[in-house]
């Protein structure tokens, strides 16, 4: 889209990502507001390609403001729902109160309800400010519970590295062809996420099951073991991924609708700062569910 100056003397422009010093200035506005830089995106093979930025720039190419959205399809109770996330949403403070943020994101909401988005997901420790734009919030919950009991397991299993080119690589193949870990609530097709989120927090691991062909991410500590997500051609049962792994934990916590472990755990309010908010109807979701912390935006 062409730019178009606005009346604060700064310029807008839609899908810049192409530009690498428009996506570097966003990487600049990322970091100083919120202390993260994803530019080591570029190590895990760039910006997602389904992302539709909105940002205002200033004369000098630094970017004053941003909101984006992204493809993010979802299985939801066994059917396949075209939704978007939203994200980066972010304001320099001299350019603050003077409605950029608002304008940006009535540009975002307009534009995937002109592609026809049917849901639109974001995370936010500020629920009231989305709440007259329809989004409203959606209560989490993990599945916790005890360990099933051990089973046999042939093939072998490799700690990964997101520092080791061979082992990204391996991490994209298997997500481009993942299954989605639920049927019940999950993601269809999101890399860049979980890349990024495997990447910044430390204590995540990722170990991949050559058997099943699948990554498992997953924490410990001393009284539990928390299943975080699974990218593979198949999801496999909860007692060989326990197994796999040499984990005899005394609790269970699982972070998505455990429906494909062959496991039953008990829905418990997942306790955050931070809320999942819905814009549009989840149609057919009946129980409790939870995103997978690899897949937060």
């Amino acid at each position: 889209m062409a730019a178009a100056a606005d009346d604060h003397g700064l310029t807008f422009r839609q899908d810049y990502f192409g530009d690498p010093a428009a996506w570097a200035a966003l990487v600049s506005l990322l970091e100083n507001t919120f202390g993260i830089d994803v530019s080591i995106q570029d190590r895990f093979g760039g910006p997602d390609p389904t992302s539709m930025p909105f940002g205002y720039f200033d004369a000098n190419g630094v970017c004053a403001a941003n909101f984006s959205t992204f493809s993010m399809p979802m299985m939801i109770d066994g059917r396949l729902v075209k939704a978007a996330g939203f994200q980066s949403g972010a304001v320099r403070p001299q350019w603050r109160g003077r409605g950029l943020y608002r304008d940006l994101m009535n540009r975002a909401f307009g534009w995937c309800d002109d592609q026809g988005f049917e849901l639109g997901l974001l995370l936010t420790d500020k629920p009231a400010m989305y709440e007259p734009y329809g989004f409203t919030i959606l209560p989490q919950q993990k599945f916790v519970g005890a360990p099933p009991l051990e089973m046999r397991l042939a093939g072998t299993v490799r700690e990964l590295s997101l520092d080791n080119t061979g082992d990204i690589a391996l991490v994209r193949r298997v997500l481009r062809e993942r299954t989605p870990v639920s049927s019940v609530f999950a993601v269809m097709a999101q890399a860049e996420m979980f890349l990024l989120n495997g990447f910044f927090d430390p204590d995540v691991r990722l170990t991949y099951l050559d058997q099943f062909e699948a990554v498992v991410a997953w924490k410990e500590d001393e009284t539990s073991f928390q299943l975080l997500d699974i990218a593979g051609k198949t999801i496999p049962p909860l007692a060989a991924i326990l197994q796999a792994l040499d984990q005899r934990p005394g609790r269970v916590e699982v972070c998505f609708p455990p429906d494909r472990l062959d496991w039953q755990g008990k829905p418990e309010t997942f306790e955050s700062d931070i809320s999942l908010m819905v814009r549009g109807s989840p149609a057919g979701l009946s129980g409790p569910v939870m995103l997978s912390p690899m897949a937060e935006f």
